[in-house]
């Protein structure tokens, strides 16, 4: 049992079960009936030992990482395992003791309707599973159903159990409480249609058929502002308008040779406007005394200009580390084509390393790394879940040697912390080229800007969103437009061109994903 208990170590130190119930009681002051609901449903299956799948369906600020340290701080008080995971690094963070799905449950990276966990019987791994109370799986939405059913197949195959009907029982007959918006974005399916992104959704699979659903709706924001009737409003008809816009409900028009309405008008109070220098506007405009705080942690921290593509956010990125002062040092990655690619000979002549520098990939490190004192930066891999080191991460650098960097977190439990980060070695499958790219780099990408999908659980003060062209799937503009608190911290950057309404873009909402949220 020792490599069971390990588990309770994990991430902060082993807490106290007095600590943790003095956190549940803490905690559960501040429940609303909505979450109160959730609470007593998922410990009624644990403590009967029922099994069962739960979807809590709500917005950001409805609480649903508020429900989650609840449950946990309950059942962990009373000496029970819960294992948190959450489908990205930066939302694992949120969560006690949290990791990501894939690397707590050895999910494969590519999965299709018959891939299982690297789960084998009699593994440290199985023996935790089979001790386990309860799962909490947190932005589940943005996983592929495989991955779902991946787990579902293995947790029959491993848990060591009596009873001859545990292969009937979803999850092998363990209590399952996913968490996650609809409304952001889904399965990313590289070049998928939009069919393809629906039918990758957990929506989709046999477990849905089973899972019951609870909603949040109760903004907690709005209920700590009770005592202020301007706040309440404000943050009300804020609150009103990113959720029309997420369900697809805002008043929208129809471009010549589209197929539906998509182009919504954005309130002109949000609007910046376009001088000819686009970059520079969106830069002044979020950036405010840049000079003056360029270095300065909690700035950098509350405020970042996001876009729907890399090479827009690559832009700004150059241009407002041109902005600051410092000497600039660049770092070049080291690249080679991998040997197990097969007639790596013949592959060097037609593919030299010139032109293996100047490929780009999604979350891969770029051959070329400029970067200054005082910048913040992106994380791009999980190095260190332990220590707040994960996809997603936000730090400032503070110093830059040769073959590491020093840089302070300036995000999430773990801000203030300084760390080391090393050149690590990434493999880059890529379906459009004939080999496999090895290419040795930091693992990390300035942002002062970054996209969409990056921005994605982060939560910011002042956003700005660059839309020199538009969004491109389900959620994008949705998620861009939510990552602020306050209509205040909003402001959003257009270029139309001759044939698109003025002061308009797109909102893309796949509403037949909602279908099936029944409750």
């Amino acid at each position: 049992m020792e490599d069971i208990s390990n588990i309770l170590r994990e991430k902060k130190g082993l807490l106290t079960t007095d600590m943790l119930r003095s956190e549940h009681e803490n905690l559960y002051k501040g429940l609303t009936h909505e979450q109160l609901t959730v609470y007593r449903s998922v410990l009624a299956s644990v403590y009967e030992n029922k099994g069962g799948v739960f979807f809590v369906y709500g917005h950001g600020g409805t609480g649903k990482t508020y429900l989650w340290r609840t449950i946990i701080a309950k059942l962990r008080s009373e000496s029970k395992i819960v294992l948190a995971v959450a489908s990205s690094g930066i939302a694992s963070l949120l969560l006690p003791g949290g990791r990501t799905a894939h690397s707590r449950f050895k999910i494969p990276i590519k999965v299709d309707d018959f891939s299982t966990c690297e789960i084998k019987k009699g593994t440290q791994l199985a023996k935790l599973l089979n001790h386990t109370s309860l799962i909490i799986w947190d932005e589940a939405p943005m996983n592929h159903r495989n991955c779902f059913e991946a787990l579902d197949k293995s947790l029959k195959d491993v848990l060591e159990t009596d009873d001859i009907t545990i292969t009937g029982k979803l999850f092998g007959g363990k209590t399952i409480l996913l968490g996650g918006d609809f409304r952001q974005i889904l399965p990313v399916i590289v070049g998928g249609t939009k069919q393809d992104i629906i039918n990758a959704s957990i929506t989709r699979s046999y477990i849905w058929n089973d899972c019951y659903i609870f909603r949040l709706t109760m903004n907690m924001r709005l209920h700590k502002c009770s005592e202020n009737t301007a706040a309440q409003e404000d943050i009300l008809s804020f609150a009103k308008w990113i959720l029309d816009l997420g369900d697809g409900k805002l008043d929208a028009i129809k471009l010549e040779n589209e197929e539906e309405p998509t182009w919504i008008k954005i309130p002109d109070d949000m609007l910046i406007k376009n001088s000819g220098d686009s970059i520079r506007d969106i830069v002044l405009a979020i950036y405010q005394d840049l000079e003056h705080n360029y270095n300065n942690s909690s700035y950098l921290r509350d405020r970042a200009i996001i876009a729907p593509i890399n090479d827009l956010s690559d832009e700004v990125n150059t241009y407002v580390l041109s902005l600051i002062p410092g000497e600039e040092k660049c770092y070049m990655s080291s690249d080679s084509i991998c040997s197990s690619s097969g007639n790596t000979e013949e592959i060097d002549i037609l593919y030299p390393v010139d032109f293996l520098n100047s490929l780009k990939f999604n979350g891969v490190p770029h051959h070329e790394l400029k970067l200054k004192v005082g910048c913040p930066i992106m994380l791009l891999r999980n190095i260190s879940q332990h220590s707040g080191l994960c996809n997603g991460t936000r730090l400032i650098v503070t110093q830059l040697a040769s073959k590491v960097i020093e840089a302070e977190i300036f995000t999430g439990n773990h801000s203030g912390q300084k760390v080391y980060i090393p050149r690590i070695l990434t493999h880059v499958t890529e379906t459009k080229w004939p080999f496999v790219l090895k290419r040795r780099q930091f693992p990390i990408r300035l942002c002062y800007a970054m996209t969409i999908n990056k921005s994605q659980g982060q939560t910011l003060q002042y956003v700005g969103l660059y839309l020199r062209r538009p969004v491109f799937s389900h959620g994008q503009l949705y998620v861009g437009v939510s990552r602020v608190t306050s209509r205040k911290g909003l402001r959003i950057l257009i270029e139309n061109n001759n044939d698109e309404p003025e002061g308009c873009t797109r909102n893309i909402v796949f509403t037949e994903i909602f279908d099936d949220l029944v409750t």
